[in-house]
């Protein structure tokens, strides 16, 4: 049988995605990218907001149309949407023939036997139990590479349904995560992206401290690994030890990712996030005094119940003040089974779009700035391609993370440029927020 993949949502479930490849070849099956030419799909879905259920949604429909007219013959639902619905999937995708939760996606070969034999299946694991230790197949890229090192969350934000998702926190052993990394970097990974719901929290489960600060150097020690990137931490649990680590080891980009969600302390206490406003502040001032060339990215949500515009002032201002080179704003979304889904004060849609609109503005105002520093320097910039259209070679600094942020174009001789490869790269100018440059050869 030819097995099709469509991975949608985040990092976690692309990591998850690739391990169902590895597990449908250990099967014997055929696989693919996409449904082009396949017997069944996986659409590996994501839970986390009603926009995201709706493309997951949309995705299957897609596919039962195909199934309807002969061309796949299996559909398979997994993934966050397919564990948070799952007394509903059956109703939401009548044309479905398996749903896999979060907590049985290690084991789909055995679902993919059940629908060979005519069967329909349904398998949900224990959400809280340890993450299992499944191979991959690496699908993003030839270069990077996402590396989980725990899996759900116990941070209970008032609107978020994670934990109710993908369970509670869970540290992958550390043996396990360098043995990984290692195989990574013989497979030719040169950047390594650290990811989990909440980074920081790493180690407390399984050693009772935090481990990340440990764990960092002796991924950097991997020979072939040249970037360790960070994502995502969350901010009372940034140590001191933790900011020397990055600031000291090489590898380690100077970029983080840390979600912050709002600046007012009303509002952060609201969302059940640990801190104050004026603790955040500090923080980020404490960083990038002890990490020169610090880029911050975070996560906003605009419009939380209880909002005012007060609040929302405050975090405009702070924006402005902290110019945060990269943040990604999002309209609060109420999700039912979340705490905030049923707070009263509720704020109106259209106030919700327009205070998301009004930081976009100045965000992009920010990154614009942002880059025009970035001209007349230096940068590295990990090569990932050739544009035919622009006749330039592309990739990214240390200051963008795959998906999410910029990249770099850059001029070079044609062979005499590989993609994988590490060039340093003169910024000449800046264009919609993306950098410009040429090879510099000039020694440093």
């Amino acid at each position: 049988m030819k097995v099709g993949f469509i991975s949608l949502g985040c990092a976690k479930n692309q990591v998850n995605c690739e391990q169902m490849i590895w597990q449908t070849y250990e099967a014997g099956h055929e696989v693919a990218l996409g449904a082009e030419d396949c017997d069944a799909v996986v659409v590996n879905t994501c839970g986390f907001l009603q926009e995201a259920r709706d493309e997951a949604l949309g995705e299957i429909e897609k596919l039962a149309e195909r199934k309807r007219t002969g061309q796949i013959q299996k559909i398979i639902v997994t993934g966050c949407m397919a564990q948070w619905k799952k007394d509903e999937m059956e109703e939401l995708c009548p044309d479905a023939d398996a749903f896999i939760g979060v907590g049985g996606y290690e084991n789909i070969g055995q679902v993919l036997e059940q629908l060979e034999k005519g069967e329909k299946a349904t398998l949900f694991g224990d959400i809280d139990a340890p993450v299992p230790e499944v191979d991959r197949v690496v699908c993003t890229s030839d270069y990077w590479a996402w590396l989980r090192i725990a899996e759900g969350c116990d941070n209970r934000c008032a609107y978020c349904v994670i934990p109710f998702i993908r369970g509670k926190f869970r540290s992958r052993p550390e043996e396990k995560i360098l043995e990984e990394a290692r195989n990574l970097a013989e497979a030719g990974m040169k950047e390594l992206i650290v990811v989990a719901q909440d980074i920081t929290r790493y180690g407390l489960d399984l050693y009772g401290r935090r481990a990340l600060a440990d764990l960092l150097p002796k991924l950097c020690a991997i020979e072939g690994i040249e970037w360790v990137r960070l994502h995502y931490l969350y901010p009372d649990e940034i140590t001191d030890e933790l900011i020397d680590v990055i600031a000291n080891e090489p590898k380690i980009v100077k970029y983080i990712d840390l979600p912050i969600q709002h600046i007012s302390t009303k509002v952060l206490k609201s969302m059940h996030r640990r801190g104050t406003g004026e603790e955040i502040r500090e923080l980020f001032h404490k960083l990038r005094a002890r990490i020169p060339g610090l880029v911050l990215r975070t996560s906003l949500i605009a419009g939380f119940p209880g909002e005012t515009d007060a609040d929302f002032e405050e975090l405009c201002e702070f924006l402005l003040e902290e110019k945060i080179e990269r943040a990604g704003v999002f309209p609060y979304s109420p999700e039912p089974g979340s705490a905030a889904a049923s707070y009263p004060d509720q704020v109106d849609e259209d106030v919700k779009r327009r205070r998301v609109e009004l930081i976009t503005d100045i965000q992009m105002r920010i990154v614009d700035e942002f880059c025009e520093g970035q001209v007349g320097r230096t940068l590295t910039v990990l090569c990932e391609g050739y544009d035919d259209e622009t006749e330039l070679f592309f990739g990214r600094s240390e200051y963008d993370s795959p998906g999410i942020d910029g990249i770099v174009h850059f001029e070079g001789e044609e062979g005499g440029v590989r993609p994988g490869d590490f060039y340093r790269v003169k910024i000449t100018s800046t264009y919609d927020g993306e950098l410009i440059g040429v090879i510099d050869n000039e020694e440093e």
